[in-house]
């Protein structure tokens, strides 16, 4: 009788293992690839609460250029990805996004009508707006009396060793061509070769090309001045009140990350389905909360404190005025060629 009632409490065990695994493999698995740090960390839990037959795979890279690389492999499991504006006009042009069904994506109705209509996806068939900003300097006002009003500031002795520029090619070289008064998306050669005896020029004043770490360089009085993006200025602010942060008067970087669908996904339905949900006002907000960045989602917007809608830092007025003298980076295949060699050569 023993051996009877253990067999019958081992078959049911078994069973019940058997059958967890089967309500494990019966999920769709969904391939979510992000920067790092750039979703709040209840957010994939939150959806897959709501969507229990999704389990989402959530993998983060570096760069633009390093998940680009990754998508572009035949095996690519990846079926939501965030490039930046120039890389999603770069891979809609080799053919690597999909088109969105809008139909599945209800909630980008929400999404800034300013934030649409971009070169990079002119008809916004191909993707839907997620973090937008600036590029700017950052400055520690203890140690930067004047006004900080054009990137001329940059070349300038008097911060020699007191300098952070990124180490990012088509940053730094649009930032030299906007210094010397030409276009940051300029394919010109000459300009380009003035931008770049430009940044040759500096790089005595620089105390280091570097990535993330700047904000906490910054933060602990590291350097007077430092490019940064608008959301890591909003960070480094918040962390230590003397630092301040500016868009030079000639102009710079007005950028945006989109959320999209690569043309190796195996789960598009389930892919905008992640959109929608990102886009949603209580989510969007979420996210915006966490990474301190400037969401696309109107409607999320409108549910921030007034101090947080009304500030000009995060939220610039995107009127006439101000578009006129920002730039979206546009994708030239040529021109990045053009770009790696003078960064090789600016930083070799």
């Amino acid at each position: 009788m023993k051996k009877i009632v253990s067999f019958i409490l081992v078959f049911c065990l078994i069973a019940s293992i058997a059958l967890s695994f089967a309500g494990c493999s019966s999920k769709t698995k969904l391939f979510v690839y992000n920067v790092g740090d750039y979703i709040h960390p209840d957010v994939v839990s939150m959806f897959e609460a709501e969507n229990p037959d999704i389990k989402v795979v959530y993998e983060i890279y570096d760069s633009n250029e390093d998940m680009h690389m990754k998508v572009s492999s035949k095996a690519s499991p990846y079926d939501v990805i965030f490039p930046s504006d120039y890389m999603l006009e770069q891979m809609i042009d080799e053919g690597k996004i999909n088109k969105l069904d809008f139909n599945n994506i209800p909630n980008a109705q929400n999404v800034d009508a300013n934030m649409k209509g971009f070169s990079f996806d002119p008809n916004n068939e191909y993707s839907v707006p997620y973090m937008w900003g600036t590029m700017g300097i950052l400055y520690n006002k203890k140690m930067v009396k004047e006004e900080v009003n054009s990137w001329d500031i940059l070349w300038n002795e008097k911060y020699k060793g007191n300098i952070y520029m990124l180490n990012q090619e088509r940053d730094m070289v649009s930032i030299a061509l906007k210094k010397c008064g030409f276009s940051m998306n300029s394919d010109n050669d000459a300009e380009l070769k003035e931008a770049e005896k430009a940044l040759i020029e500096q790089k005595s004043l620089v105390k280091a090309y570097c990535g993330d770490e700047i904000k906490d360089n910054m933060i602990n009085g590291g350097a007077a001045l430092a490019i940064v993006w608008s959301g890591d200025a909003y960070y480094c602010i918040n962390q230590n009140p003397d630092l301040a942060y500016a868009i030079p008067s000639e102009g710079s970087n007005l950028w945006f990350d989109c959320m999209a669908v690569p043309t190796t996904s195996t789960h598009k339905a389930e892919a905008e389905k992640f959109i929608d949900f990102m886009s949603r006002p209580d989510i969007a907000k979420l996210n915006a909360e966490y990474i301190g960045y400037s969401t696309a989602n109107e409607k999320a917007k409108e549910m921030f404190d007034e101090n947080v809608k009304n500030d000009k830092q995060r939220y610039p007025d995107l009127s006439e005025d101000f578009l006129e003298k920002m730039e979206v980076f546009s994708y030239n295949k040529k021109r990045n060629i053009k770009l790696t060699e003078i960064w090789t050569r600016v930083i070799g």
